[in-house]
């Protein structure tokens, strides 16, 4: 499948909050949605989930018009939305006839689930009387419970210690595998680094970035280099390069008790290492700097 958002803009009386987001999502590649707190990212899943009307733009499945109601969508809010005295089996039951299967099919799904999750010792108990991990887990059963053809995953990992994050890590693997198409929100970058290929990333309801997370990373480390001196602390050697290379060089900065440092093209490269040399400089490292995708969000969208 292939999900494309074209132009997208939604209005709350006289203030527009989304000012034209573009994006795609393909079926085996998760895409991530990334922004601050309020940057859009709920009111866009909200329309993608037709909860919400956008004032402008498209949204096409395969080339045709979406319409969600056609297909078993899966959606994790960030906030919690199942009924804290109900019991956990029976309120999951319930929400999978509102989906529209069988009893039979819900009760061979309910109890895979539950299992697959490790809270089926608490399926008869109601569910505030559970812990905010097992509440969690409880929310991802009623997610998958469908089998849904799309994924909507907002803070899938909130509240889960080590063990259960690992069980999960594994469940969302095997839905991007399966071909499902899968979108994932998180304000945890290493999570979406782990799973997502491509990635949007909104900021006051703009879109600031979409594409492959590798191509953005190679073009966010373009001519950037990590820079160390033996026996020399980062703020010796930034100001060094500030005395000594400043014609040579963009920007530095230390990051990380590194000392990171843009050149001002690729052949700026060679000037420098030839005036390294000239210097006699004990050089421990200067190797390309990779970006992790924590460092591409705050240069992003940090004030």
């Amino acid at each position: 499948m292939h999900l494309e958002v074209s132009n997208i803009k939604k209005s709350f009386g006289d203030k527009e909050v989304l000012h034209g987001l573009t994006f795609k999502v393909v079926s085996g590649k998760a895409l991530g949605l990334l922004g601050r707190n309020g940057a859009g990212k709920t009111t866009t899943i909200r329309i993608l989930m037709d909860l919400f009307q956008a004032n402008e733009g498209t949204i096409d499945l395969d080339g045709k018009v979406f319409k969600p109601r056609e297909f078993q969508i899966g959606y994790l809010p960030e906030e919690r939305g199942l009924y804290p005295k109900k019991k956990v089996y029976d309120q999951l039951i319930y929400l999978g006839q509102l989906r529209g299967l069988s009893k039979s099919e819900l009760k061979e799904h309910t109890l895979y689930w539950l299992e697959r999750l490790g809270v089926m010792e608490y399926k008869d108990k109601k569910l505030e009387t559970l812990s905010k991990g097992n509440q969690q887990k409880v929310q991802l059963a009623s997610t998958f419970l469908c089998h849904p053809e799309i994924i909507i995953l907002d803070e899938p990992f909130s509240g889960l210690d080590p063990v259960n994050s690992q069980i999960l890590k594994e469940i969302i693997r095997e839905q991007i595998q399966s071909e499902k198409l899968v979108i994932f929100s998180s304000h945890q970058m290493s999570y979406v680094e782990e799973f997502c290929e491509e990635i949007a990333l909104i900021d006051e309801g703009q879109m600031i970035l979409t594409g492959n997370l590798n191509t953005i990373k190679r073009e966010y480390g373009k001519n950037r280099m990590i820079f160390k001196i033996a026996d020399t602390s980062p703020q010796q050697v930034y100001d060094l390069l500030k005395k000594d290379f400043s014609d040579l060089i963009k920007f530095h900065e230390i990051k990380k008790e590194q000392v990171i440092l843009e050149l001002l093209n690729e052949e700026s490269k060679y000037h420098f290492m030839s005036r390294l040399s000239e210097k006699k400089l004990n050089v421990e490292m200067f190797a390309i700097y990779h970006p992790s995708l924590e460092d591409i969000f705050i240069e992003s969208v940090g004030e």
